[in-house]
């Protein structure tokens, strides 16, 4: 008879962000999709397609930033890595970008995206890869890819 393999690491130190996260960033990029399509074709249904993308992603953003705080607070690995603070400040910074995006897009006609639509969905997805690319190496435990 097999015994049943037992994890290493203990519950209460398993992040809850990691669950989270994919969510805002597929909705913010979804919007720079959905911009760069309106920007070539200004058919109303994508500055539509964009600002439902904005809410789902703010809600979800929203979610994110609540886990992160849950997981600074209660993971004390996290709260001593510099690593964990730049990717909650980049996710709080992209989270107001996007609310600033929202009334920009919010705004009638053409220029609701572009081109300061456009432009800040931009940034938020690449504040995102930025701060992706820190959680991602957050999670790893022999710390590759992090900074030192």
């Amino acid at each position: 008879m097999r015994e049943t393999p037992v994890s290493s690491t203990p519950v209460g130190a398993t992040p809850i962000l990691p669950v989270i996260a994919p969510f805002p960033f597929a909705c913010f990029a979804g919007v720079l999709v959905t911009d760069l399509v309106y920007w070539r074709n200004p058919d109303v249904m994508w500055e539509t397609f964009s600002i439902w993308l904005i809410f789902a992603g703010a809600v979800m953003a929203g979610l994110a930033i609540l886990a992160a705080i849950i997981d600074l607070a209660r993971i004390p690995r996290m709260r001593a890595s510099m690593s964990a603070w730049l990717y909650a400040v980049g996710g709080v910074i992209a989270f107001a970008l996007a609310l600033i995006n929202a009334f920009v897009h919010s705004r009638d006609g053409y220029t609701a995206v572009v081109p300061e639509g456009l432009a800040l969905s931009t940034l938020v997805v690449i504040i995102l890869l930025f701060t992706s690319w820190i959680g991602g190496a957050l999670g790893r435990p022999n710390r590759a890819g992090v900074f030192p």
